[in-house]
């Protein structure tokens, strides 16, 4: 089976703070390193009282320092919120302190309203930058860069492979076209998923940063010892994506019961439709629904999130993904404290 990677946005429970979002954070990721995924990403949005990973290198940079071998990256920095030598240096640095574990996973959405957009001091128009953008950082990590006037100090000629992240056409066709690795948000935004992947797949043009392409897809994964456990812990994502389509995001919210009773029937069809791809239930479900995505995406890399107030259930609901794919791979087991490959 593919390899498993994490995603992560650091979610800060109603009752809670981000000081208790990070170090849950810090404790998933050990786990995660033992459990034997391949990848730990977190995510940059601002303006979100439920995200503690607006700092996204500063965060990483937690995250690898109390771990030892799993990658650790963004999913990812918006990068028209930043000048590229801005995250070339960043990631530069984290290169120089964890080498061989970074990733550099791109946005081109600012991860946030048009209000925090300005507070940023970047220019609203910035999206249409960003293939632009894109180049100038690939540039800004080159090993000639000595023959460069501004050079990313560290940065220049450090390995710090660069995706491009999207939940539409457009990154995927410039994926593509620069022969980068690309990783699709389906658990946000599925609508364009086979698409995306086809058109990647066939406009790549081979680089010397790949020779073929590479494809990694993210879907939130709840999984528990029972489907109906699963669907309750699950109500706490489904609460936070009505709410942040009210206009009124929040701390991530304690689950309930009977959720879909309380919201429209528009919101529920919006729920049906952004969640389209989650796999949420006990063990054998989540394996049926995780090998139904593998099949219908021919994913590379499979990269699971999960939104749970609960932090042991959290951790249990990545075990239990972890156990899923160890159990396809003969001889090993959970933990197994080293990657997949």
């Amino acid at each position: 089976m593919i390899p498993f990677s994490v995603l992560d946005l650091a979610p800060v429970p109603a009752g809670a703070d981000a000081s208790t979002a990070l170090r849950n954070t810090l404790d998933l990721a050990q786990h995660a390193e033992r459990w034997g995924f391949r990848r730990y990403w977190l995510a940059e949005h601002h303006n979100m009282p439920g995200i503690a990973s607006a700092a996204t290198a500063v965060v990483i940079g937690h995250v690898a320092a109390g771990t030892s071998t799993i990658r650790v990256g963004a999913g990812g920095v918006m990068l028209p919120n930043h000048a590229p030598l801005v995250i070339a240096e960043q990631f530069g640095t984290l290169e120089a302190l964890f080498p061989g574990r970074i990733d550099l996973g791109l946005g081109r959405a600012p991860g946030t309203d048009a209000l925090t957009v300005r507070a940023l001091r970047r220019d609203l128009d910035g999206a249409d930058n960003f293939p632009h953008d894109v180049v100038e950082l690939l540039r800004y990590f080159q090993a000639d860069a000595a023959e460069q006037a501004v050079r990313a100090v560290p940065g220049a000629g450090l390995n710090v492979p660069i995706w491009l992240l999207g939940s539409s056409l457009y990154s995927a066709q410039l994926a593509a076209a620069l022969g980068l690795p690309f990783a699709f948000a389906s658990h946000f935004a599925p609508q364009y998923l086979i698409e995306a992947l086809e058109e990647y797949r066939t406009r790549f043009r081979p680089s010397a940063f790949l020779d073929r392409p590479y494809v990694m897809v993210a879907a939130s994964v709840v999984a528990a010892d029972t489907d109906g456990e699963a669907a309750h812990l699950f109500t706490s994502l489904q609460q936070s994506f009505v709410n942040l389509r009210r206009g009124r995001p929040g701390l991530l919210p304690a689950p309930v019961e009977d959720f879909g009773a309380s919201i429209s029937l528009a919101e529920r069809m919006g729920l049906e439709t952004a969640l389209a791809q989650a796999v949420v239930g006990s063990r054998d479900t989540v394996r049926a629904g995780i090998e139904r995505f593998i099949a219908l995406t021919g994913a590379d890399e499979f990269l699971a999130t999960a939104q749970v107030f609960d932090h042991a259930a959290r951790l249990r609901s990545f075990e239990i993904v972890a156990e899923i794919r160890a159990s396809a791979e003969p001889g090993s087991a959970v933990p197994a404290g080293k990657h997949w490959t």
